[in-house]
């Protein structure tokens, strides 16, 4: 029966955050990066609170939040902060097809990142996977075209950054054996504040702190993005990897999210998805699949 509801929870977080490279180009059309950040931000945290509200937790929170300021101060730097500011720039740069596939390498990034950090060894099958995936970079990136002056290099570089971002984030938390809402809470808490000073630090430019003329379409997307890219989806995923008793059979649905991104992407945003981009992403999803073997 648990092994039924995590797959159930797991299948829910994966519709929903196959939603979200459309929602981002969608909301980007409104709001400048930061913008559509801090929304998204704010939305999250408030999203934590009511959850951690329900589960009468905030005793554990407040213990949690003293015991490790330093260490949720850095986390909400990385991410929400950082992280999520970098990727909608990359989005806000390159089509949606693209930005999200190379998105998806972060497992990738991670497992290089752990040779030094972990001290972790790879293996030649692990080198071969992980070949395999930024071929697979490089074919959407340049879009089988050896003109490289036709490509993104900007766009490639801020989506390729965030992974970087994103595997750092986890792996400082490898160790971290706080409950997740309530570290997922204290990170969009820091972040949120970290997004204030950044607004504060923007507001001679055209990502400023001005809120008060933003179009409705705009904040409603950024308040779904919270919801669905950050909030309500990260306990979804959290409580589908509580209830598993396969662990493994869960993890692996998560293969079908940038395909059926890729079909959302072509019917709400319009995008002709490029074969590239179907032959890059499938040998993104095998060396992914190899590197989890």
């Amino acid at each position: 029966m648990d092994q039924r509801k995590a797959i159930f929870y797991a299948l829910a977080a994966v519709l929903l955050w196959s939603t979200v490279a459309t929602a981002f180009k969608l909301a980007l059309r409104y709001l400048t990066p930061l913008q559509l950040l801090t929304i998204a931000a704010f939305t999250s945290l408030l999203t934590f609170a009511v959850i951690l509200s329900v589960q009468q937790r905030w005793r554990v929170v407040w213990q949690v939040g003293r015991e490790r300021f330093g260490f949720y101060a850095l986390q909400g730097f990385i991410n929400p902060a950082a992280y999520y500011w970098v990727l909608f720039a990359a989005y806000n740069q390159l089509p949606a097809q693209q930005a999200q596939a190379i998105n998806y390498t972060w497992a990738i990034t991670m497992s290089l990142l752990a040779v030094p950090f972990l001290h972790q060894k790879l293996t030649a099958k692990e080198l071969f996977a992980m070949l395999l995936a930024y071929a697979g970079v490089f074919l959407i990136a340049t879009g089988g075209n050896w003109d490289f002056a036709q490509t993104n290099w900007i766009g490639i570089g801020l989506a390729l950054f965030s992974t970087l971002l994103w595997a750092s984030y986890w792996l400082i938390n490898t160790k971290n054996t706080d409950k997740p809402v309530p570290a997922l809470f204290w990170c969009f808490a820091w972040g949120s504040g970290w997004l204030v000073l950044f607004n504060l630090l923007s507001s001679s430019t055209d990502s400023g702190i001005n809120y008060f003329n933003l179009s409705w379409q705009g904040i409603w997307a950024g308040i779904y993005v919270g919801l669905f890219e950050m909030g309500i989806t990260f306990f979804l995923w959290l409580t589908a990897m509580r209830l598993a008793t396969k662990t493994a059979q869960i993890s692996t649905l998560i293969f079908l999210s940038p395909f059926i991104s890729l079909i959302l992407i072509y019917f709400i945003l319009g995008e002709t998805i490029q074969i590239t981009t179907l032959i890059g992403l499938s040998l993104i999803c095998v060396g992914l699949y190899r590197l989890r073997e």
